[in-house]
């Protein structure tokens, strides 16, 4: 079986947690997410409250992530959230709860968490610009000019972002289950140390007539040999996760070849 095949998804449930702020209206504040199956919660909140709430509001809002999160480990997510959609009014509300289909709850919640809440981009302490580049999982995917698209936020267990970090999409399903395709992933440029067995964007400076670049996302492996010079790459090899697709070799000449970014994450 292939490893998109052996994906599983489950059913889930979510509502999205808003705020009735002073001068602000009612605004999408956070997402939670229920697995009805294990009872559980996933939820999060956006990280720019302090630029919209009140000083009395912050300090309300600020603790509302910390007390979710409690009283479902004490009482489960579908007991939590009969007492939010009973309790809840006023300033603070939550909406009906709807379906959603989920792979992973993690990034299902991100990808619901990007649909319904608008934070303010905060660049590099909360968001990530994105760029325009589709790298394929597989072989060289050719690209039109690459422009920035935007910026993308990011979850708040990435603790710290760097200026060298960078979001694009990922299309092909050579490295599944890792990177589903389609995947919106974080990566960061100027791979340092060792490439050895790293997920790393590499790409092709043998540029195909009519386009700008074509780059891939693949494992990184290399064997070295001894030369009169010194070490040098005998065998640079881009591996496929899954075993249903091909890997390849490059040529070690590195002229037509570069390494753009580690690979750090999927965020959707």
């Amino acid at each position: 079986m292939s490893a998109s095949a052996a994906l599983q998804t489950r059913m889930g449930r979510y509502a999205v947690l808003k705020a009735d702020l002073p001068g602000r209206g009612l605004l999408s504040i956070g997402v939670l997410l229920q697995d009805p199956e294990a009872d559980r919660l996933y939820l999060r909140l956006r990280r720019d409250l302090d630029s919209l709430a009140t000083e009395e509001d912050l300090e309300v809002l600020s603790a509302l992530g910390d007390d979710l999160a409690a009283k479902a480990a004490e009482m489960g997510a579908e007991k939590l959230f009969e007492y939010l959609e009973s309790a809840l009014s006023g300033s603070v509300r939550i909406t009906d709860r709807e379906q959603a289909i989920v792979d992973q709850f993690d990034r299902a919640l991100d990808r619901l968490y990007s649909r319904h809440v608008q934070s303010k981009v905060l660049e590099f302490r909360t968001h990530l610009p994105l760029y325009s580049l589709r790298a394929a999982a597989g072989r060289f995917l050719d690209n039109d000019e690459i422009v920035e698209e935007g910026w993308v936020e990011t979850p708040e267990n990435i603790k710290t972002l760097y200026p060298d970090m960078f979001v694009a999409r990922v299309v092909g399903h050579s490295m599944e289950p890792s990177i589903p395709d389609g995947s919106l992933c974080v990566f960061r440029a100027g791979v340092t140390g060792s490439r050895a067995n790293r997920l790393v964007l590499a790409e092709d400076r043998q540029m195909s007539p009519g386009k700008d670049s074509a780059y891939a996302v693949k494992r990184y492996k290399s064997e070295k040999q001894a030369t009169e010079e010194g070490w040098q790459h005998g065998r640079i090899r881009l591996e496929s996760l899954n075993p249903d697709y091909p890997s390849w070799d490059l040529d070690p000449d590195e002229d037509k070849y570069r390494i753009v970014a580690e690979f750090v994450r999927v965020l959707e």
